[in-house]
């Protein structure tokens, strides 16, 4: 394996049409055992991938909390815990230590695109785990937040997400709303020199002939967010080139900023388009 343990790796995996069924992060615990976590349970799908291979599978959900802890002080937070190592941990890092007797798995992860940690541990002691977050942040300002904020810090940091900017492959009816890596951006993930894996194929074919699809992502004039809004090649409007699927104003950028997709040949960096955006008649 190309993830070594103690790393962490973001990865997609892909119906036999090369289209995305979800993205997630791959944790190498030990040698030889793995933990994956996903935006949606996706078992079956799991155990069908599985067959003919010597290799178990078991569905952790409900035995395992995470919380996480990001931004700029989430370090000086888990070091005012008592967290000893975490220092030595660098961006997909992974550890043990123990808390209250109990073990608890830090990664430098997060959805964020900010510097932090995601904790995991049983849900016996979570709470406890909560508490001593909060009393350790208390100087550093620590807050709770929602989905929201996690939203927006999400769309500032160009992260995707499913059933937002794209719709799973094993849940979509008609054909033609789902994408591939290579439409979403993350061309990066697909290793071509691997000799099989799903959607390989078709991966392939696409690679050779171009892409349909492009995920873009926008600086938009005004204040005004482009939620659901169209996308248009000229001024002039006419038929519509993509959508936008993600859309925030956002006060670390002082920018209203967008993430959407769009039609090749458009949609290349540095491309001038147009969104149609409706004012609320006052």
């Amino acid at each position: 394996s190309k993830i070594k343990p103690g790393r962490v790796a973001y990865a997609v995996w892909c119906d036999d049409e090369g289209q995305v069924i979800d993205d997630g992060t791959i944790f190498h615990l030990n040698e030889g055992e793995y933990r994956v976590c996903s935006q949606e349970r996706h078992m079956s799908w799991f155990q069908a991938a599985a067959i003919g291979m010597d290799v178990s599978i078991v569905d952790e959900t409900e035995d395992i909390c995470g919380l996480a802890v990001q931004g700029p002080t989430s370090f000086s937070i888990l070091k005012n815990m008592g967290l000893d190592g975490v220092e030595n941990l660098k961006p997909f890092g992974l550890m043990a230590l123990d808390f209250q007797g109990t073990e608890l798995m830090i990664s430098r992860t997060g959805f964020t695109g900010d510097l932090g940690y995601e904790l995991w541990i049983s849900p016996n002691v979570a709470l406890q785990l909560w508490d001593a977050l909060f009393g350790a942040g208390k100087f550093h300002g620590i807050t709770a937040i929602g989905t929201e904020a996690l939203e927006l810090a999400r769309i500032e940091a160009g992260f995707i997400a499913a059933y937002i900017d794209f719709l799973p492959a094993n849940v979509t009816v008609r054909s033609g709303r789902s994408r591939s890596p290579l439409e979403l951006g993350l061309a990066w993930l697909v290793d071509f020199k691997k000799p099989n894996f799903n959607g390989r194929r078709a991966l392939v074919e696409e690679k050779k002939r171009g892409s349909t699809w492009r995920f873009v992502k926008l600086d938009i004039e005004g204040n005004k967010e482009a939620h659901h809004s169209y996308i248009y090649a000229n001024k002039k409007g006419g038929k519509s080139i993509g959508f936008i699927t993600s859309a925030a104003w956002s006060p670390v950028c002082k920018q209203n900023i967008a993430l959407g997709t769009v039609r090749t040949p458009y949609g290349k960096v540095g491309d001038k388009l147009y969104v149609e955006i409706y004012y609320q008649l006052e």
